[in-house]
């Protein structure tokens, strides 16, 4: 009987949809990642010159007077997300961020002061074409 119940509570682990959380981008980091349920997933560290295969997204931090984050979106739809900038000392601040488009393009944001990090989170479709929501 209870090797019955450690059977069942393997499957139910390995069926049960693994969280998706914020990605938490460095400052000199490159990430590839799917979008699900709202949120990055399947999140790995890349190399900044490897696009992302369909269905994904490639996004880079860097020191580009101030902080200057790029985004390739290879999915079917543009997206709309949060972007919280990670500050020094732990303190966390929000930053406007533009939608991303699709099919592959590219999406340029920038921030006059420097960070440690941005976290990303939140994406949502945006309609085709947008910009800044």
């Amino acid at each position: 009987m209870r090797l019955a119940s450690l059977a069942i509570s393997t499957i139910l682990l390995a069926v049960t949809p693994v969280a998706a959380k914020p990605l938490t981008v460095r400052m000199g980091e490159t990430w590839i990642f799917t979008v699900a349920n709202g949120q990055p997933a399947k999140a790995r560290k890349a190399d900044a010159k490897t696009a992302p295969a369909p269905g994904q997204m490639k996004v880079s931090l860097s020191p580009l007077m101030g902080t200057t984050m790029t985004i390739a979106n290879n999915s079917r739809y543009d997206y709309a997300y949060r972007a919280t900038l990670m500050l020094p000392r732990g303190k966390t601040g929000p930053a406007k961020s533009c939608a991303v488009p699709a099919h592959g393009k590219l999406a340029i944001e920038h921030w006059t002061r420097k960070v440690a990090a941005v976290r990303l989170s939140d994406f949502k479709p945006a309609p085709a074409g947008s910009l800044c929501p």
